[in-house]
């Protein structure tokens, strides 16, 4: 079975273009279910001979485990998503994965920062640090663009129009689209190139954000970075990354924006993945009718 998992994990790699982090997240589900298989039914089961009884047992053992629903559904699709490239490749008959529901998601109101919170953010000493400009432009961009943080730091200089006040980054799917840069975003990148410019290879270098190496700043250091500046901050809560793509499309649309202008900055493919955040809009505009309405 450890085989054809390899076959398909190479297949979304180097046939479909999967980014890393994606292959991993297939790599660590699938091994999860293959690794409940064995145990539960013996290292002699074969691909072929998985049945829809033997996930449904997978999933009863996930959920008796506590696993959260989001967790218990994307491993499902994982795992149909395998089965349908194994029966493509006439290695199965049939997916048994084939009508079996997962859990009904939770719909989580995303995290995001009001606009106090946000100003306490940016607007806060980042210190003495010979970094900090580069830490101040990483919050301004996040913002202004509302990007995900593997956007923000996959970011090369030619995906940058100053003039224009554009960048160009790429998303799920490798697919691109623009965003905009407000002019504190590029004040804050301005003054962050002065200090780039200082970094060791930096000449080497296509992205726009550095660690004191000299290489491309991670995703994880981003989080570690933001997590730390919100506590200097005073904020109570650990704020994230996307926390700051919460709140940029929050903001936009109490401030009246166009649902469908919000969808296509934040790189949504489906409307309703954006429409959660009107959701977030209208629990707020709620809670104000309740407190000012004399019969609310």
């Amino acid at each position: 079975m450890r085989p054809e998992m390899a076959d398909y994990l190479r297949h979304l790699s180097l046939e479909k273009g999967s980014s890393p982090h994606t292959v991993k997240s297939y790599r660590e589900d699938l091994t999860q279910a293959v690794d409940h298989l064995f145990e539960k039914f013996g290292k002699s089961l074969k691909v072929g001979q998985v049945t829809p009884r033997h996930l449904r047992g997978w999933l009863a053992w996930m959920q008796e485990k506590s696993y959260s629903r989001s967790t218990i559904s994307r491993r499902l699709s994982a795992v149909r998503s395998w089965f349908r490239y194994l029966r493509l490749r006439e290695k199965v008959d049939s997916n048994p994965a084939d009508g079996l529901k997962g859990p009904r998601k939770e719909r989580l109101l995303p995290r995001f920062l009001t606009r106090t919170e946000m100003d306490t953010l940016l607007e806060a000493d980042p210190g003495e640090k010979k970094l900090a400009p580069r830490d101040q432009a990483l919050w301004e961009v996040s913002y202004s663009a509302g990007v995900r943080v593997s956007e923000l730091v996959g970011l090369n200089l030619d995906d940058l129009d100053p003039d224009q006040g554009v960048a160009v980054v790429r998303g799920k799917g490798k697919r691109e689209r623009l965003v905009l840069l407000g002019p504190m975003a590029m004040e804050a990148i301005n003054r962050w190139m002065e200090v780039r410019s200082c970094l060791p290879k930096v000449a080497d270098q296509p992205a726009v954000f550095l660690n004191t190496r000299g290489t491309r700043l991670t995703s994880r250091s981003v989080h570690r970075l933001l997590r730390d500046h919100a506590r200097r901050s005073g904020l109570k809560e650990d704020v994230s990354p996307h926390a700051l793509r919460h709140t940029f499309a929050t903001h936009l649309l109490d401030a009246g924006a166009d649902i469908r202008a919000v969808q296509e900055l934040l790189g949504h493919r489906s409307l309703s993945t954006t429409q959660i955040y009107t959701h977030v809009t209208t629990q707020k505009l709620q809670e104000n009718y309740r407190k000012a309405h004399p019969r609310a």
